[in-house]
């Protein structure tokens, strides 16, 4: 299919050629975010510590090793020279749950962020869909300079649809898996679904996102020129 063209005005060939650039350096940074197998480690190591300390020790114990080893984790994040505010926010979050957990003395409650979380989440992918505005797409042009006409572009609306799609199925199984699993009070278990369905299905669905944000630069702004 043809590619749509630019509007064809000085503003526009002035900002061309950092546009792909842009791109290449909001995909690098999607998958950063990520930290990846160091990453999955870090968000890991806290709930394994919980669970496992949970099922010898009081619960208010198991917070507090858990928080521990968030701190230490927090600590070693930081010396690697990582971004304050990434390690910080991972501590936060242990301290977060850990608290909920010894409010209501349910070591199940140390889960419900991250479930009402995903919840949320979908619920706001899934309206986007609905809406005719695929939130990677929306995102995607506000990168870029909200200038684009990328809905009327049926192959990169497609293309966002299936991003934002793959999205919200992702956080809808998170929580319909970890809420049935929480109604249960199995923590354990929940702990292992936490892990599993947590990084390694956030590194599909990115993957997913950056193959929309690829496709629809290549249709809507193209290659850089050369130098």
């Amino acid at each position: 299919m043809t590619r749509i063209d630019r509007n064809n005005t000085d503003d526009h060939d002035e900002k061309a050629p950092a546009e792909p650039g842009r791109t290449v350096d909001l995909n690098q940074a999607l998958l950063e975010g990520l930290g990846g197998v160091s990453g999955m480690v870090y968000t890991a190591l806290p709930v394994i510590a919980f669970v496992t300390a949970n099922a010898f020790c009081a619960l208010p114990i198991a917070i507090g090793i858990a928080i521990g080893v968030g701190l230490v984790l927090t600590g070693w994040r930081i010396k690697r020279g990582e971004r304050f505010s990434s390690a910080v926010g991972g501590l936060l979050g242990v301290v977060v749950a850990g608290g909920i957990a010894a409010w209501t003395g349910s070591a199940s409650d140390f889960f419900v962020i991250g479930i009402w979380a995903a919840l949320l989440c979908g619920v706001v992918t899934l309206i986007s869909l609905l809406a005719r505005r695929p939130l990677t797409g929306v995102v995607w042009n506000a990168v870029h300079g909200g200038g684009h006409p990328w809905r009327e572009d049926r192959p990169t609306l497609l293309a966002h649809d299936i991003a934002t799609l793959a999205a919200t199925i992702v956080f809808a199984a998170r929580f319909a898996v970890m809420q049935w699993l929480y109604l249960a009070d199995a923590t354990g278990t929940l702990a292992l679904a936490k892990i599993a369905m947590g990084t390694p299905l956030t590194v599909l669905t990115v993957l997913v996102i950056i193959w929309s944000f690829r496709r629809s630069t290549k249709r809507l702004i193209g290659p850089a020129p050369a130098e």
